[in-house]
Parts: C-alpha cells; structure tokens; sequence
C-alpha cells in the first residue's frame, strides 16, 4: 500500500500603500509517494503557477502570467532535488510512526467541454477537466462515435489544488459534424466503476434562428410603439 504526502509551504508577505494594505500568498508545494512516481514541485503567487520542476528533464518550466515580465530561477533544480529527499524522507517517517494508516482516497469530478465557440466542420478541442481527485494517478480515454481516439490526445501534469487534492486535464483535437457523440471516461481508485462524460455539439435550425429573430424585432417595435404612445399622450397632455 502507499501512502502519498504533501508539504506546502505558505509565506505571506503585506505590503502597505497609502491605507489600503494588499496580501500576497507565496506558496511551495512539494509532493512525493512512497513508489517515487509523479513527484510535484512548484511554485503559485495569489493561485496562479509561476514555475515547476520538470523531473524528467530535470529542468524548471515557467509558466508565469506574462504581465510578471522576465525573471530566472537560479539553482531551484538542485533545490528542488533537495525537497524531494526531504519530502520521501519526512514521508517515511510519518508512516513508520502512524504503521501505515489506511489512505485517503477522494474521487475525481469530471467535466468536458469545448476550448472555443463550436461550429459545424471547424476545428476545435474538446478538454476533459478531472478535479479534485486524491490520490494520482487517473486513466483517461477519448472516444468518438463509440470509437477510441488516441491521435492528437494530451494529458497534463498533474496540478495541486489549494486543499491538497489534484486537478488534470486531457485535451481532444476534434471536427465536429452532426451526429457526433463524444465521450471521456476517467479511472480513479476513489471510483467503483469508470466514469464518463458525453459530449455532442448542439445544432440549432435556421427555423430556430429565424423565429427568435422575428420574435426579437417584434419585441423591439412593440417597445417603440408603446414609447411613442405615451410620448404623444403626454405632450397631448401639457398642450391642454
């Protein structure tokens, strides 16, 4: 059995301008599992990630919101190295000293939805959002037209989440016609049985379009006639 344990770090730093007072929320999060699998090291200002580990790579990826401009991130690889040995380390001895407790297991929440506006024959992604799931990992599978899709599919790293729980996502590239039913199913221990999510691009008829088009200038003249009714009743009105 494993038993995964997370180590965050919050620093707040207040600054004052004038009389108002603005907090920041600095945040180091560390992650590490007994199996050594998807370990986690990143950093978040106010929520938004500005840089993480790659420990594959072994490298650090900024994904700052561009509005912060250039910055460099000196020695945070070797840093990082250093917190996961820690990490595995303090996770070690919790688990000696609790004679591994049974894990804590929340599933996920799963949500699909387009990335831009649909239309009919026009490319666009398809995003699977798995929330709120502990532990890693979860499986992901696309299928279109009860057909599994695997070209052109992306899964994130996994994000953690304010409390301590993890967020993913899973991407579709897709062109979508009509009587198109896509679906997303996600694999997670907290789950007694796969859950998916259907997704089909909803058609409205050019009969549709026109009624609430017609229906709309109706409303419009009908507003215009009532204004000038009661324009001329009350000049009618003052004349008298």
């Amino acid at each position: 059995m494993s038993h995964p344990l997370i180590i965050a770090l919050l620093l707040g730093a207040v600054l004052g301008v004038c009389s108002q007072v603005q907090v920041y929320v600095d945040m180091h999060v560390v992650a590490c599992h007994t199996n050594d699998m998807d370990p986690e090291d990143e950093k978040q200002l106010d929520g938004n990630e500005m840089y993480y580990l790659d420990f594959k790579k072994k490298d650090v990826v900024i994904t700052k919101p561009p509005s912060l401009g250039q910055f460099s991130v000196p020695l945070w690889v070797q840093y990082a190295l250093l917190m996961h040995k820690v990490c595995l380390y303090n996770l070690y001895v919790a688990v000696e000293a609790e004679n591994y407790p049974p894990e804590q297991i929340d599933p996920p929440e799963v949500i699909v939805y387009p990335r831009n506006k649909v239309l009919l024959g026009r490319r666009n992604k398809l995003i699977c959002f798995v929330n709120n799931f502990f532990p890693p990992p979860v499986k992901v599978k696309w299928t279109k037209n009860d057909v599994e899709v695997t070209e052109g599919v992306t899964l994130s790293r996994y994000y953690p989440n304010k409390d301590f729980t993890f967020r993913q996502y899973s991407t579709v590239p897709i062109t979508p016609q009509e009587g198109d039913v896509y679906s997303c199913t996600v694999e997670h221990n907290g789950l007694p049985e796969p859950e998916t999510r259907f997704w089909e691009p909803e058609i409205r008829e050019v009969s549709d379009i026109g009624k609430t088009v017609y229906c709309g200038a109706g409303l419009t003249l009908g507003l215009l006639g009532v204004g000038v009714g009661t324009f001329f009743l009350v000049k009618g009105i003052s004349c008298n």
